[in-house]
């Protein structure tokens, strides 16, 4: 039991807004336990202590509004106050199949892919990509991306972890779309269909494929068509390659009623 001068009283608006730091972890049973460089950070970033209030979430799409109990560097225990379906996972599930970028662009790309609801993120390398990193070193971008991607997750209200998946090439990308229940989008400087023609706001799974700087051959979108990938446009000017997936994106989403 806590002592009187412990308790605090959560107020109905205070629990209605939730908007408190947020963490993801499995380790939950009649508590829950943080641990790791996420215990770290509660204790010597935000220097929370015991009474103070997160929102730590299930990475299923379930929200624990939670007090704490205990902080060390180590580890962080909290109660459960109320649980809740996470309000920050939207209704369909996205994919960006991303060509590779030149420089940092991809550091961007994955992080306001994340804040707009995409699920996964997929680097992919086309004809025209000029970036071309080996094995070992895509892997560890795939790391940094992955990091960016949970940092994103946390400060907008997901639900869930997004992923980023390792780098594949543009035929095996076209190869993993099913076109039996998704929707399938490929961004195409030289014309194609407006997004409110294909998308409506009962679809519940897209893929969307973007280029890189020099966008796609005409063979490469050629191969998605036969697929089932549709040809699309975001207008009549030619955005970079790292404006393309935001506003694909919202534009995606708000077509689903997700905006």
């Amino acid at each position: 039991m806590f002592s009187e001068s412990f308790e605090k009283t959560i107020t109905s608006e205070e629990v209605e807004r939730w908007r408190y730091p947020r963490f993801f972890t499995e380790n939950i049973g009649e508590t829950v336990v943080i641990t790791g460089s996420d215990a770290a950070h509660i204790t010597k970033v935000l220097r929370m202590k015991r009474g103070d209030l997160a929102v730590i979430c299930d990475g299923n799409g379930t929200d624990m509004l939670c007090r704490i109990l205990t902080a060390s560097d180590g580890a962080a225990e909290f109660e459960i106050l109320d649980r809740r379906p996470s309000e920050g996972e939207p209704t369909v599930y996205l994919r960006l199949f991303q060509c590779m970028p030149k420089s940092d662009k991809m550091d961007f790309i994955v992080q306001k892919a994340v804040e707009l609801g995409a699920a996964e993120v997929i680097p992919v390398i086309s004809k025209r990509c000029v970036s071309r990193p080996d094995r070992k070193s895509a892997e560890k971008k795939r790391e940094r991306w992955q990091r960016i991607a949970d940092e994103a997750a946390k400060q907008c209200g997901r639900g869930r972890l997004p992923e980023v998946g390792g780098m594949i090439g543009f035929d095996e990308a076209v190869r993993s779309f099913d076109g039996s229940d998704t929707c399938g989008i490929i961004f195409y400087e030289c014309g194609g269909k407006r997004l409110g023609e294909i998308v409506s706001g009962s679809q519940r799974k897209i893929d969307v494929f973007i280029g890189s700087e020099g966008g796609f051959e005409e063979a490469e979108v050629g191969l998605a068509g036969k697929a089932g990938i549709v040809p699309a446009t975001l207008g009549t000017r030619i955005l970079r390659c790292e404006t393309a997936p935001v506003a694909a994106i919202a534009v995606l989403m708000n077509l689903t009623n997700n905006m």
